[in-house]
């Protein structure tokens, strides 16, 4: 009779237990799972982080900035690039060819010279100029005339003009003095150039041009409008490469990123 009470009991207990295990362990089942869950949402945002919205925005926001950060380099380039300046011959005279004077012993040659300075923001400091004349009547190559005009500096988009006299080194005039035909005269100048950009200066660029000049009876060049001096090697630009190589990266990135 004691046993079977006991055994009653027990039995009880037994049942009134029962639904608070099964609470207890539906809740501990619905950690897991969330756990779980948290889990496999991690590893997906590791393994493919574009799916993520966070993620997608965060790579679109570094994207605009690197756009961003081209564009503003291509304007910087733009604005602080790099030609080389313009000369021209204003004036040309030499004494002994002007035929209108009695005795025309003087054989120096009288240039006003033209340098302009085409950047938007960017100087140029130029080196001692160098001037060379020769004539092309003198078949010999005996005629040389030089001068120097001292180096300068000049900001930007300035125009300066600046007299040389060229002496002359050693001259021929009855080749150079012509009579039935123009005289005519090759003028080189050579100098080396900086670029100011800013508070720095660049390396120094070789500057050479020529041009040739016609001169008639009173000794002067045969036009009014100034003489454009020019180089005869043709020059590829390294900023000009830059930027075609900056466009090829860019357009690269483009097409990995889409």
């Amino acid at each position: 009779m004691g046993t079977q009470r006991v055994l009653d009991h027990q039995s009880a207990q037994r049942r009134r237990h029962s639904p608070e295990l099964l609470l207890l362990l539906l809740n501990q089942s619905s950690h897991i799972v969330c756990a779980l869950a948290l889990a496999h949402q991690y590893q997906r945002a590791c393994i493919s982080p574009a799916t993520d919205p966070m993620s997608d925005g965060c790579c679109k926001c570094c994207f605009s900035f690197i756009v961003t950060l081209c564009l503003t380099a291509l304007f910087m380039w733009l604005a602080y690039r790099t030609d080389k300046p313009t000369c021209s011959i204003e004036k040309f005279y030499l004494p002994a060819l002007n035929r209108s004077l009695v005795s025309p012993d003087n054989v120096t040659i009288f240039m006003d010279l033209r340098l302009k300075n085409n950047n938007k923001e960017t100087g140029v400091n130029y080196d001692p100029i160098n001037v060379t004349v020769g004539s092309f009547n003198d078949s010999s190559g005996h005629s040389v005339w030089q001068g120097t005009i001292p180096g300068f500096y000049q900001g930007h988009q300035k125009k300066a003009t600046k007299k040389v006299s060229v002496a002359a080194v050693r001259v021929n005039l009855t080749d150079v003095v012509a009579t039935n035909e123009s005289a005519v005269f090759r003028v080189d100048l050579q100098t080396q150039v900086r670029f100011k950009i800013m508070f720095w200066r660049t390396k120094r660029h070789r500057l050479a041009v020529r041009a040739n000049v016609t001169v008639n009876e009173l000794g002067a060049k045969n036009t009014k409008k100034g003489i454009k001096l020019k180089s005869d090697a043709v020059q590829i630009g390294i900023e000009h490469g830059k930027v075609g190589i900056f466009f090829g990266v860019l357009a690269f990135g483009f097409l990995n990123f889409w």
